[in-house]
Formats: C-alpha cells, sequence, structure tokens
C-alpha cells in the first residue's frame, strides 16, 4: 500500500518536502524505530487525546514518554485522557493505530513536545501500517502551527540489538554418542 492520495494532496498543498519510505508492516513507532534501523529519536509518534471535549493530535518522538500531568497543565484542562480506539475510527474515519501526525488533515490542533525541535529530520506516520514518510522537522511544526511545550519524558526504551552469531572452528571431527 502506498502514501495514500489524500495525504500526498495535503502534504504538496502544505509545500512539505517529504521522501516516501516503504517498510515491512508495523503498529507502533517502536517497532518502525526497530524495523527501519532509525534511532528512536527520529521517529514520530502519534497520540489522540481528549482535553476535556476537544481532540489533539500530541506528537513526540518515540523515545518519549508522554507526561499526562504537563499536558493537562499545558491545555489548561480539567479532565484529559487518551482518546479510545472507537473515537479514532469513529471521529476520524482512520484504522486504531494509523492516525497521522497531520493535525490539519484531521481538523485537529497539533501539541509537540518541545525536544523535537532538536531532531532535523524525522519519520512520520502516514495513516499506513507498511508506508512512512521521513521530512523535516522543523517544516512539519511550522506547516502545522504547532503548540510546543515540555510534554514528554524521557523513556526507558532502547533498539534491539541482534547478536552477531560467533563461529566456531572444528577442530578434527567430532565424536557422537550412540
Amino acid at each position: 500500500m502506498a502514501i495514500p492520495v489524500r495525504l500526498q494532496n495535503y502534504l504538496n498543498k502544505k509545500k512539505l518536502t517529504y521522501e516516501p519510505v516503504e517498510h515491512k508492516t508495523v503498529f507502533t513507532a517502536y517497532d518502525l524505530a526497530q524495523t527501519l534501523a532509525a534511532p528512536l529519536d527520529t521517529v514520530i509518534k502519534t497520540l489522540l487525546v481528549k482535553a476535556d471535549k476537544q481532540f489533539y493530535l500530541v506528537v513526540l518522538s518515540a523515545g518519549f514518554r508522554l507526561d499526562l500531568k504537563k499536558l493537562k497543565t499545558h491545555l489548561k484542562a480539567r479532565q484529559l485522557s487518551i482518546a479510545k480506539e472507537k473515537d479514532m475510527t469513529t471521529a476520524f474515519k482512520v484504522k486504531a493505530g494509523a492516525l497521522t501526525p497531520f493535525g490539519g488533515l484531521h481538523g485537529v490542533p497539533v501539541v509537540a513536545d518541545l525536544g523535537l525541535k532538536k531532531t532535523v529530520k524525522a519519520f512520520f506516520g502516514t495513516g499506513s501500517f507498511t508506508d512512512s514518510v521521513r521530512l523535516i522537522v522543523s517544516a512539519y511544526l511550522k506547516a502545522e502551527n504547532a503548540r510546543l511545550a515540555k510534554i514528554g519524558q524521557r523513556s526507558d526504551l532502547k533498539l534491539q540489538t541482534k547478536p552477531v552469531p560467533k563461529r566456531v572452528k572444528a577442530k578434527g571431527k567430532r565424536k557422537t554418542k550412540r
């Protein structure tokens, strides 16, 4: 599956230069980082939150956790919660887990972790589980008119590294037990 045409049109309208990236099926930002062997700070995760009665897209790097208390304070909300999968499918007409970080496309404001300003280029979800886009983070933040706030907290996630198998030279013949 390629990048959805609706998103391509949106990115072109916003004059965002992007690089399409095809990959194996992934369902989380962590899995995308692992699949692409990309640092966690260069993969963007998107969360849908509900503050009082308003939805927001919250974006931060895959190497961070959302601090709900800080976000609640930033939004001056009385109630704050991670939106339910049902909200994604009914209000936004997307598959659960396939929400893009492009708030203008979904008609909701974007709140981004301040730490993203340190990242030059990153991988963003497209609404497809097999395609992403890589683009300049500062251009994304500007195009989305993202509200910046210190809402992320570094997680202890680490990418898995595959151990290199050691080769053992066989010396002589092997004896087998019978």
